[in-house]
């Protein structure tokens, strides 16, 4: 996997992944960004929530699971002295589809967390990271 991040003014930097899709990330007017686009922790917690989603609808299609969408809102807290890393993460699955098992959901999630998601293995080594769930019939 390869990346390439170019300055383009300020603190506003395009990234570039292998993959050929760019995304521009800029800070925020305080910090002399013109809020162009996410902050760079912002994507780390976009990548955390998008590699677990996709784990957790892979799973339930696998699982025969009639799932129709899948939302994860995320809240994080960050230490308030530089470095600011993230220091607790919560995730909160929203599961929609038709005669769902909320066992299965669970173990989806579960899974996802303890075994298939990167980004989630790397971060649980330094963050507490929880999770819940509800399902919507739809």
């Amino acid at each position: 996997m390869k990346a390439n991040i170019i300055w383009q003014e300020g603190v506003s930097f395009l990234g570039q992944v292998g993959s050929g899709h760019s995304v521009l990330m800029d800070g925020s007017p305080e910090a002399g960004g013109k809020n162009l686009g996410p902050r760079p922790m912002e994507m780390i917690l976009l990548g955390l929530g998008g590699c677990t989603s996709f784990d957790v609808v892979y799973i339930l299609r696998k699982g025969r699971q009639e799932i129709t969408g899948c939302q994860v809102e995320m809240d994080a807290q960050r230490a308030t002295e530089d470095p600011k890393v993230f220091t607790h993460i919560h995730l909160h699955f929203i599961i929609t589809g038709k005669n769902l098992d909320s066992r299965l959901v669970e173990r989806a999630i579960r899974l996802s967390a303890e075994k298939y998601c990167s980004a989630s293995m790397m971060l649980r080594a330094t963050v507490n990271i929880t999770h819940d769930y509800e399902i919507i019939a739809g």
